[in-house]
């Protein structure tokens, strides 16, 4: 467990109106890949590997975080921590502070790895302010993905976190939108998830400032097709995920994971970086492909060619969005 820390809630919050103190919210955040190849900052998808939070509001006028599970140490354990930030400035927003706040954590989801970790956080927190508005304050589920996505800085992984199974998400205006898709029940996730982590920053930042109509059209014409593999048709999925966008230009941050993905390819796996990476995403087909995945992970990770400690985890498509629970008494 993290060590603890109080500290103040900031001073210009203090003339705004608290919450009840006494408060106490559960919240259940699934961790998200997003891109899945050619759907860049589009398509993102729900996985069955979930964060729990937990938030009481106290009279401290403190924040206290406490936390355990993956990639704990060196975190924030007072307001500086993304979920008590998340939290704190969805209650201003919302012209509300909290009298104190004690949150728990722990983390499932590891960081770094292109998992969606900061979104879940972002989201825990939104969604804990939320229900610790009064219900008639609270606001509407495309208030919530708005201003979740605008801490985030795109909708890619909060929808999803948000909402389930795969969502496609835009912009129109200053405006983030989403829709959700249900995905067919036949597909299986299997990742390769490295010791390595990476910053989302830092592989956005190898992105060129722009790229060929070619490159855009294919993309375009993939993404489309990803959606309809992902829903009606999965024989269609190696094709689907092919990416002219974004991969190849953040190769060169994670080498392990390009090499092992061109080998999964290579050898028919309908398989994409995960979000920025490094986690390399193989969508399989049933448990026969699942099983197929599995070992060639196995044997292609075995061989050496991929540096570093890796976990292979296979995980389902989460049907359902973040969960809340309100503690009574």
């Amino acid at each position: 467990m993290a060590g603890l820390h109080a500290a103040p809630l900031p001073a210009e919050a203090l003339d705004l109106p608290a919450v009840d103190a006494g408060q106490d919210v559960q919240l259940r955040v699934p961790a998200t890949s997003a891109n899945l190849g050619p759907g860049f900052d589009s398509l993102g998808l729900a996985l069955t590997l979930q964060d729990t939070v937990r938030v009481r509001t106290t009279t401290s006028g403190t924040t206290v975080v406490r936390a355990t599970g993956e990639g704990v140490e060196g975190l924030p354990t007072d307001e500086r921590h993304l979920v008590a930030k998340s939290l704190i400035s969805t209650l201003h927003h919302a012209g509300r502070r909290a009298p104190g706040l004690e949150l728990d954590t722990v983390n499932v989801i590891p960081h770094g790895r292109g998992m969606g970790s900061s979104a879940a956080a972002i989201v825990a927190g939104v969604l804990a302010a939320n229900a610790l508005l009064p219900a008639a304050e609270q606001f509407d589920a495309a208030h919530l993905l708005q201003w979740a996505a605008s801490i985030e800085g795109h909708p890619d992984n909060v929808a999803p976190a948000l909402q389930g199974s795969l969502a496609i998400s835009w912009e129109s205006g200053h405006a983030f939108h989403s829709t959700r898709v249900e995905v067919s029940p036949d597909i299986v996730p299997v990742l390769a998830v490295p010791d390595l982590a990476l910053s989302t920053d830092s592989a956005r930042a190898l992105l060129p400032a722009s790229v060929s109509h070619r490159s855009a059209a294919a993309n375009a014409g993939r993404a489309a097709l990803l959606v309809h593999a992902l829903g009606s048709d999965p024989s269609l999925l190696f094709a689907a995920t092919q990416d002219a966008l974004h991969q190849d230009y953040r190769a060169q941050a994670m080498l392990p994971s390009a090499t092992l993905l061109r080998s999964l390819r290579s050898a028919g796996f309908a398989s994409t970086i995960s979000g920025a990476g490094p986690s390399v995403l193989t969508l399989a087909v049933g448990e026969t492909g699942a099983l197929a995945a599995e070992e060639a992970l196995r044997d292609l990770l075995g061989r050496g060619d991929t540096p570093g400690m890796w976990r292979i985890v296979r995980l389902a498509v989460q049907r359902e969005g973040a969960k809340v629970g309100v503690h009574q008494g």
